[in-house]
């Protein structure tokens, strides 16, 4: 009998991150735009496309094992479900993102006291609700369907959004008054097959695949050789996750050299190992960075 791992991957803003990042951990995905069921090259793993705010429901009921998440949807569904491990990313980046309060810039709003008797627009409804009665506020929550940035002043009083930089709410013409959430990425299982201990060992591989990619982002691996004389002064100036790979040549009085560094820091390192008689230098990508 096959085994399969039915995996939930979130469709919207996350989907593109996640399908590259699967990619990166070794795993060929095609997501078709015509389907919801996405192929993937194990065929231990069966996926299909939902929306991240639906996929903590899915995954307590059973009806998928594993999925990828927000932790904000966790909460807002109160979701009985085990919590594997926290993946940083989000649509625009390795970032963590923030539910925030956002109001009109011209309001006379300017704290979470002044929402006596409005009206506040967001997808984040129970967790909004509950923000408000601890604050002693009482206030409308409206779910909002989506472009909640354009519901103030008209639709709405406030809004309690999503954002990664703020830089939508400028646009928008918003101004935040309070961060109420901080959110990432999740990987969450069914309690029962967490219990499975092949299921489990499948979605701890998985994750442990998923982590390396992620280690990987934005750093490169460099080889390149050097002349024994230079060798010390060039390690010095030489990044490393903890230190260079260092290998004698076959040619006497020369050595080898390995390391993975930054890849914002790398235009400007080449040309100074270059000049401390660095020869046969070589950047390459990385997919994988494992402890």
């Amino acid at each position: 009998m096959n085994k399969k791992l039915k995996i939930a991957i979130p469709k919207g803003s996350l989907q593109e991150q996640t399908a590259r990042l699967f990619q990166k951990a070794g795993f060929d995905i095609r997501i078709s735009s015509y389907n919801y069921f996405p192929v993937v090259d194990d065929p231990q793993i069966e996926a299909m496309l939902v929306r991240a705010q639906e996929i903590p429901r899915y995954v307590e009921n059973g009806i998928v094992d594993m999925g990828i998440t927000g932790h904000d949807w966790v909460i807002e569904t109160k979701a009985n479900v085990t919590e594997v491990d926290e993946l940083i990313y989000a649509r625009g980046g390795m970032n963590k993102v923030r539910w925030v309060l956002a109001v009109p810039e011209n309001s006379p709003i300017q704290t979470v006291k002044d929402l006596e008797g409005k009206i506040v627009a967001t997808e984040l409804v129970q967790f909004s609700k509950n923000y408000l009665e601890k604050e002693g506020v009482h206030a409308k929550v409206e779910f909002s369907w989506g472009a909640t940035e354009i519901k103030p002043p008209y639709l709405a009083d406030a809004i309690i959004e999503i954002t990664e930089t703020g830089s939508t709410l400028r646009a928008n013409k918003l101004r935040i008054i309070q961060d109420i959430l901080e959110s990432t990425t999740r990987i969450i299982a069914n309690h029962e097959s967490w219990k499975d201990e092949w299921k489990r060992e499948k979605i701890q591989n998985i994750v442990m695949l998923l982590k390396a990619a992620l280690a990987a982002e934005g750093k490169v691996g460099l080889l390149l050789n050097v002349e024994e004389k230079n060798l010390e002064p060039l390690i010095k100036i030489l990044p490393a996750l903890k230190k260079p790979t260092i290998s004698r040549l076959t040619e006497p009085g020369w050595y080898s050299i390995s390391t993975i560094a930054e890849e914002k820091v790398v235009r400007e390192l080449i040309p100074k190992l270059k000049k401390m008689g660095a020869t046969g230098i070589v950047e390459f990508p990385l997919n994988k960075v494992l402890d």
